[in-house]
């Protein structure tokens, strides 16, 4: 497999599986001012070996529904009393196999690692347990309501999971936490991770929606990932609806004192909390390196939508 070379950052200036939150809450566009500044936070509580590294996987149809706000969960919080709510059984009843997955991700993003959200379905008996990573919401985690700062972070979070293809792909996470500390990592994975990725910023919570930026180079017209919702091409900014790919991150956020990742993301007159993530080069693919990979069509050019070399022409 042809492995592209690390591309340098520029820093210079169907539904949503999860019905994830329209109609609860209300503090749509609040900017966040809390924690913010450049100055590093209180350091996350540390994740158990695998620092920022995550796997993401959600479906984009798990970013286009409302249900965080219906739920119960934002408003009940993150632990047994909200997933005993009617709202949140109803939703669950609704959907059990996309609300699971979608839950593997809210948990993963918002709780801990070592710590684990369970829940028995009261109309099938099944047992379903969630286990967090990440720990950007400490206080929804513990059973808070949702605080704007956690609402976007989270948020943030979902939509860095989330792919095109729903497949699972191994990633780097930077950014902060809703009260300011630092994910951790290591230079290892910054090296091993070797290209910069995107931003993904937003709220679900309220309606407002999210939104990916490039944060590395745009692919070349003979390129593709399925993390195509992050890393797009010229052409390709609207393959990850209802995500919104605004172009590149430099143009809406601020880096920290480091240069890893950005604080803070502003579009349309509202401050996010953003996350950074960044990939393994390999899983850039590119027409002509004789494997046909799930980002490329048959056809009788070489880009990936008609990649002959490696997919051969159409039947």
């Amino acid at each position: 497999m042809h492995v592209s070379p690390p591309r340098i950052p520029s820093f210079s200036s169907s539904r949503w599986m999860f019905m994830l939150l329209a109609t609860a809450l209300t503090g749509c566009g609040a900017p966040v001012t809390d924690g913010l500044a450049d100055a590093p936070g209180q350091s996350a509580q540390e994740l158990i070996s695998t620092n920022g590294l995550s796997t993401n996987g959600l479906s984009t149809n798990g970013l286009s529904t409302n249900g965080l706000s219906t739920n119960g969960l934002s408003t009940n919080g993150l632990s047994t009393n909200g997933l005993s709510t009617n709202g949140f059984r109803t939703w669950f009843t609704a959907d059990p196999a996309s609300a699971d997955m979608v839950m593997r991700y809210v948990v993963q993003c918002s709780m801990a690692a070592g710590k684990q959200l369970t829940y028995q379905s009261p109309t099938t008996g099944a047992n379903y347990t969630w286990k967090g990573s990440l720990g950007l919401a400490p206080g929804w985690a513990g059973g808070a309501p949702a605080t704007v700062a956690e609402q976007q972070v989270v948020s943030a979070c979902l939509a860095a999971h989330a792919n095109k293809y729903g497949v699972h792909v191994d990633i780097s996470v930077l950014g902060r936490d809703s009260v300011g500390g630092t994910v951790p990592y290591t230079p290892d994975e910054l090296n091993t991770y070797a290209e910069p990725e995107a931003c993904f910023f937003g709220n679900l919570f309220t309606g407002e929606g999210t939104f990916a930026a490039n944060d590395g180079a745009y692919l070349d017209y003979d390129e593709s990932t399925v993390r195509t919702c992050g890393l797009s091409s010229w052409s390709e900014t609207t393959a990850c609806t209802p995500m919104k790919h605004v172009g590149a991150c430099r143009y809406y956020c601020t880096l920290d004192s480091t240069r890893t990742y950005y604080t803070r993301c502003t579009y349309n007159g509202v401050t996010y909390r953003p996350i950074t993530t960044r990939m393994l080069p390999q899983d850039i693919y590119r027409c002509g390196d004789n494997v046909c990979q799930l980002t490329e069509k048959c056809g009788t050019s070489n880009t990936p939508d008609s990649c002959a070399a490696d997919c051969g022409p159409c039947k």
